[in-house]
This record gives structure tokens, sequence and C-alpha cells, in this order.
């Protein structure tokens, strides 16, 4: 039962696809921790969001609908959205196609008493197919961890992670910001984590209690190609902005070090992921286009050649 009306958790589910909702609801309130509420905002979307929703009958459940359709490009506004409505001391986004194991709030209370004093809270992910099947799991990492080591890792590439991921405090959260805006949101979990962790570190679980879908109708399997470009320019400059600010602990001196000397290839790196992943389908009709397009972003015909030939050699 909700206490006065302010929930530990919100649970937020902007949805749009309704293919998975039924799932993804049921595994939310088949929590087995009981205090959270669950708000699902429906983004205008033609399919049958309303009528799932309402063959709920659970008290916990908060009904919205926006006036118009934000749309995938603009996703981060119905994140902030859905913050702005919270009533929970902590709160997670949910993907409209993902689900929850039933101890998910469980670990994430268990991680919260360990480190009282944190901001955001991360576990590890099982990686799931259309059929709810496991696929592989995300990287494990450590108990505890400074910014720096967050950035180091995720920019290297030995992190895997998704916004379902993250259990922020509500109140610091508004307070810095919000979730960080990109297009597409392509990034925004990276960013947004970075920015709560900043001054008190982030804690991690490696109990894999959140089952992200992977399938076609995924944002990183669709989604607006130049979007995503945007979003990694975006994503280029926060880093340049944040990394102007050398931190005061001698460790992470040495982690930000590195970051500044390497800022420009770990940005190279994730521009030619994002060509990658656009080249998995029609890789030489995608090549073309990056060919005609990239100059815009500052992208070389090196970096799209290269681009197609990972593309190629994943698909083989």
């Amino acid at each position: 039962m909700l206490k006065d009306n302010f929930p530990r958790y919100s649970i937020c589910i902007p949805a749009y696809k309704s293919r998975f909702l039924r799932e993804c609801i049921q595994s939310i309130l088949a929590q087995r921790y009981t205090d959270f509420e669950l708000i699902i905002l429906n983004d205008c979307s033609p399919e049958p969001v309303k009528r799932i929703a309402s063959n709920f009958k659970d008290g916990r459940i908060r009904y919205e609908e926006n006036d118009k359709n934000v749309g995938a490009v603009r996703l981060v506004d119905n994140w902030n959205k859905c913050l702005q409505m919270a009533k929970g001391e902590f709160i997670m986004i949910m993907g409209d196609d993902d689900m929850l194991a039933s101890d998910y709030l469980d670990e994430f209370e268990k991680l919260i008493q360990s480190y009282p004093a944190l901001d955001v809270y991360h576990c590890r992910s099982t990686i799931i197919n259309s059929k709810g099947e496991p696929v592989m799991l995300t990287p494990a990492l450590p108990s505890y961890e400074q910014v720096y080591d967050s950035i180091w890792h995720r920019l290297h590439q030995l992190r895997s992670n998704y916004i379902s991921d993250y259990v922020y405090r509500t109140d610091t959260l508004r307070q810095r910001g919000g979730f960080y805006d990109l297009p597409l949101a392509w990034g925004t979990d990276d960013i947004t984590a970075f920015i709560a962790s900043k001054d008190k570190g982030i804690a991690h679980t490696n109990k894999p209690v959140f089952h992200y879908r992977s399938n076609e109708l995924s944002i990183t399997s669709t989604g607006n190609d130049l979007k995503k470009m945007e979003a990694q320019m975006g994503y280029a400059a926060w880093l340049g902005t944040y990394l102007t600010q050398m931190p005061s602990d001698e460790a992470d001196r040495v982690v930000y070090r590195h970051l500044v000397d390497r800022q420009s290839f770990y940005m190279q790196q994730r521009r030619i992921y994002t060509m990658t992943v656009s080249m998995q389908k029609q890789p030489w009709k995608k090549t073309l286009f990056w060919l005609k397009h990239g100059k815009q972003f500052g992208i070389s015909a090196k970096e799209v050649l290269t681009a197609l030939f990972t593309a190629i050699k994943r698909n083989q």
C-alpha cells in the first residue's frame, strides 16, 4: 500500500507499443516489494495501450495520456514528464516491451540500504528475445565506483546498459535538470547516470533483475540515423564540457587525464558504432547514405568504410 500517498518507488512506462505491454505491466505488478506506484503514460498511441492498461485493476496504477504524440525523437520529454508526475522517493523508467524480475525492487532496496547516501543505483541485465528467452547478460560490474571509472569503462565499450538498469533518487534528479536531453534518448542513459553520480559515485548489483527485450521494434534496431548521429554529437559536446573541470581526487585525475587525451578517439568510435548499427541491414545502401551525409558531422570516408567492414563482419 502507498504510505501517505508517497510511495518508495515510482515505476514509469512511457507507452506507445502494445505488443509486449501486458507482459511488461504484469512483471511490475508481480514485484515482491510492493511499495510503489506505476505510472503509465500513453503517448497518443494508435495501438490499444489504454485498453490494455484498463484491464489491470490495481490501486497503484496511474494512467495518463499526452495531448499529442511526442514521438521517438523527443522520447526524453516523456521521461521528464514522468519525472514531474512521480511521487516516489526513487524513480525508474521502464520500456514498454521490457520486463522486471519479481525481485527487481527487492534487489534495489538492498542496494540502497547498503549505500544510503547515493543518488543513483544500477543493476545487471538479462537480454531477452521476442519470445522472452534469455540471450545474453550485460557485463558484471564493481559494487561501487566513482564517475570517472564509469565514463572510461563505458567509452571503452566495456559496458552495456539501458535506462531501466537505473534507479534514481527523484528529488536529486529533478534538481539536476532531469533526464539529459538527446535525440531518441540515444546516450541519455549514460549521461544522466554520469551527472547523477558525479559527487557520490554509483552502486551496482550483479544480480540480473532487469530483462531488456532486443527486437526489431526497439530504437536500437530502428530510428532516424541522422538523429542518432546528432545525439552522438551532443554526447561529445557534453563530454568535452564535463572534462574541462579536473577532479580533486588523485586516482580520479589519472583516469581524467586519460579521458582528456582520448576523448576524440572515443567519440570517433561512437560515430563508427552508430553507422555500423545502421548498416546491419542494407549495408551498401547505408554506406552511400553516410558518404553523402557524414560530412555534416565531420565523418570521413575512412570512418564510413570502417563501419561498413565492421557491419559485414558482424553479419557473417
